[in-house]
C-alpha cells in the first residue's frame, strides 16, 4: 500500500450482524465516487455482509454475491458502478493485472477491496479503510480515513450511527 495521510480512527462501537447491515446502509448515503474503500478482518468477521448491505443501498435491486471465487464483481447502478474485488484467493498481486481494475475504476466508480494486504501495490490507494472484528457474539468496526473525501465519509458515518 501506498503511503498516505491518516486522520483519526472512528470507532462506532460494537454491533451485531442487523446493525452491522444498517450502518452500511447508513453509509451509503455518505458515499461519493470516486472512492477507494478496502475492508480488513479476519474470515467471518462481516467484510462481505458489510459490501452486500452497502450495495444493496446504493441501490442494487438483485443478488449481491461474494467474489471470492471470480475475485471481481461488477454493479451498475444509476449513480454509477460498485466494484466488489476479494483477494482472499489470490496468490500474487500481479494476478491483479489480468482483471484491468485501473481501466474499470472510472469518476463514477466506488471500489471495495477485501484482503487489500494481498494485493499490495497493485491497488489504487484507499480513501478510507474500515477493519472489522469479532467481541463474543458482537462485532466491531474501526474507521480509517487516508484522504479528505475518506476523512467525510468517516465523519458523516459515525454521525449518522450515533443518532
Amino acid at each position: 500500500m501506498q503511503p498516505v495521510e491518516s486522520f483519526p480512527i472512528v470507532k462506532p462501537g460494537l454491533m451485531d450482524e442487523a446493525a452491522l447491515c444498517a450502518f452500511a446502509s447508513r453509509m451509503a448515503g455518505a458515499l461519493q465516487a470516486p472512492l477507494v474503500i478496502y475492508l480488513e478482518g479476519d474470515l467471518g468477521a462481516g467484510k462481505t455482509t458489510f459490501c452486500r448491505a452497502l450495495i444493496q443501498s446504493l441501490g442494487h435491486e438483485g443478488r449481491v454475491k461474494s467474489p471470492t471465487y471470480g475475485l471481481l464483481e461488477r454493479y451498475d447502478l444509476r449513480s454509477g458502478s460498485v466494484l466488489h474485488l476479494d483477494l482472499y484467493r489470490i496468490g500474487d498481486p500481479g494476478e491483479l493485472e489480468y482483471l484491468a481494475i485501473t481501466d474499470l475504476f472510472e469518476d463514477r466508480t466506488i471500489l471495495l477491496v477485501e484482503w487489500p494486504e494481498r494485493g499490495q501495490d497493485a491497488l489504487p490507494a484507499p480513501d478510507l479503510t474500515i477493519a472489522l472484528g469479532h467481541e463474543d457474539d458482537q462485532r466491531f468496526v474501526i474507521l480509517r480515513a487516508h484522504s479528505k473525501r475518506g476523512y467525510a465519509v468517516s465523519r458523516a458515518s459515525t454521525d449518522l450511527a450515533s443518532n
